[in-house]
């Protein structure tokens, strides 16, 4: 069953958090973060504005892109780490938003940084089962809720943002056309990057928030796993589809980290211009990451028909990806 993309949407908030804001917050600069995450500024969401916004944003342009109403999606997949509750989902809280029929099926998911790829995975085994199917796959994160503010490790690294897509399985007015995607997960290792606050501790009323309810990330390990896997995954996935590094037009990696990228890239040997990064503008924006550089990409013209993507990614749980996709 073929599956294909026909909108693309994205949505970041209006303030931008620079370097320099971030060093009159805690211990660092501007030259520390550039040069060993390649990150300039991030996009934070204002006061009151949810996860679920962000997603209901991005959703609607890419509705507007395919030129549906949102009476015509079926089936809604909200991949995020931070949502906006723990119960409903986001997923119901943005269908509701979006106004979508009462017949749809809408829930969230959580592969953190991986959750494009996994989303995607997702899109095209229910359309192997409903074919006559019109999904709907949100990624967004709000995880500046959910830094330390006081620890330069993580919060130098993270920012806010939602992507969508539309995904069907008709070729008529496609975008583009998922070809493959693979996925992985090692959870010996979660301990590596974590959001805390669930039920592994017990709060009672009044109770301080401790560190634990914050992101923690154990920077050199991840480093280490996220280069292997994501590396390692894009020869599997090139090798698993008969294809050379030269059929590929573009890498879209994960917005990590720059030494990451080029980490990864240093395996898997692409021209420096065949890398596409964003990560300068908007920091890591976990599961919003691939969807946000796709969109971007598109605006900028650097993906037009016939133009193979090979994507990647790496997240907590540990979780890794790589996908192909071709634009029509």
């Amino acid at each position: 069953m073929n599956c294909y993309i026909h909108g693309f949407g994205a949505y970041v908030p209006e303030r931008i958090l620079t370097n320099d804001d971030l060093a009159a917050m805690v211990e660092t600069s501007d030259a520390w973060i550039t040069s060993r995450t390649g990150i300039k500024r991030r996009r934070i969401l204002a006061d009151g504005e949810r996860t679920s916004d962000a997603g209901t944003h991005a959703a609607r342009e890419a509705l507007a892109e395919a030129g549906l109403a949102p009476s015509a999606v079926t089936h809604l997949l909200f991949g995020t780490c931070t949502p906006d509750q723990f119960c409903p989902s986001t997923a119901c809280i943005t269908a509701a938003k979006l106004s979508l029929s009462n017949n749809a099926v809408a829930y969230d998911f959580n592969a953190a940084c991986s959750a494009f790829l996994f989303g995607l995975l997702q899109c095209r085994a229910l359309l192997a089962a409903e074919p006559d199917a019109c999904v709907l796959l949100i990624c967004g994160e709000a995880l500046s809720r959910r830094l330390n503010w006081q620890d330069r490790s993580t919060c130098v690294l993270f920012g806010d943002g939602a992507g969508a897509v539309i995904c069907s399985h008709r070729k008529e007015g496609a975008l583009a056309r998922l070809e493959d995607v693979v996925c992985a997960t090692d959870g010996s290792l979660r301990d590596l990057i974590s959001i805390g606050g669930g039920s592994a501790r017990r709060y009672d009323l009044g109770d301080p928030v401790g560190e634990d309810f914050f992101l923690s990330m154990q920077g050199r390990e991840v480093f280490k796993h996220a280069v292997r896997s994501m590396a390692q995954i894009c020869k599997d996935i090139l090798a698993r589809n008969a294809l050379r590094a030269e059929d590929v037009h573009m890498l879209v990696p994960h917005q990590a980290n720059i030494r990451i990228i080029e980490a990864v890239n240093s395996r898997l040997n692409f021209p420096k211009e065949r890398v596409f990064t964003n990560l300068a503008d908007y920091g890591n924006t976990s599961a919003a990451s691939i969807p946000l550089a796709l969109y971007d990409a598109r605006k900028q013209g650097r993906m037009p028909s016939g133009t193979r993507v090979l994507m990647t990614t790496f997240g907590s749980g540990l979780t890794w990806a790589a996908g192909l996709l071709r634009m029509e």
